[in-house]
């Protein structure tokens, strides 16, 4: 079994309060390993740093724990998942130029931004993919995994948020287009 940290952040049902007693519920239902953040009215995000064989496991297994003392609560996003140029750098250990060079120099071969604007974001599993295969860079394969399984939970929640005659349109126009063979090596 390995450590994973993660968080997940969720928002709860109307008129629910985060008080002493659903604390105490949600230590009761498994998360005692987590660490609560109650910030904003009607969220909740729990810091874990949960024991598992998997990543997929300890994630799903906090999110059921989760469910199993707030019933009605609506996930909405798992971390780390997006992540900055500096926040790479911080994971590999290097600064942040080293990255920035890496992708600059890299040019169309460096990993596609999932945003691009005034601050670019990255999925956290593409990026380590990239840096351990084509960099050679000493990653913790517990992390890769790990930002696989955060990267796939949000990728399918906001799937379930997208509009069906979206989905519909997306998969016809995306069958039109014959799909790139991955690399192997």
């Amino acid at each position: 079994m390995s450590p994973y940290d993660f968080e997940l952040r969720f928002a709860l049902p109307a008129g629910l309060i985060v008080t002493d007693d659903l604390i105490e519920r949600l230590g009761e239902a498994g998360c005692d390993d987590a660490l609560i953040g109650m910030g904003r009215p009607g969220m909740i995000a729990l810091a874990f740093t949960r024991e598992a064989d998997s990543a997929h496991e300890a994630v799903f297994s906090a999110v059921t724990d989760v469910r199993s003392a707030i019933r009605e609560a609506e996930l909405l996003d798992v971390t780390p998942d997006l992540v900055g140029v500096t926040d790479v750098a911080e994971l590999v250990g290097c600064s942040r130029q080293n990255i920035r060079n890496l992708m600059v120099t890299a040019g169309p071969k460096a990993p596609a931004a999932a945003h691009a604007g005034s601050a670019t974001l990255w999925h956290l599993a593409t990026i380590l993919r990239w840096l351990a295969g084509d960099k050679a860079y000493a990653v913790n394969s517990e992390l890769v995994e790990l930002a696989e399984v955060t990267m796939n939970v949000n990728s399918a929640l906001e799937a379930l948020r997208t509009d069906p005659q979206t989905l519909k349109d997306v998969r016809s126009l995306l069958a039109a287009v014959p799909r790139l063979s991955r690399s192997t090596s």
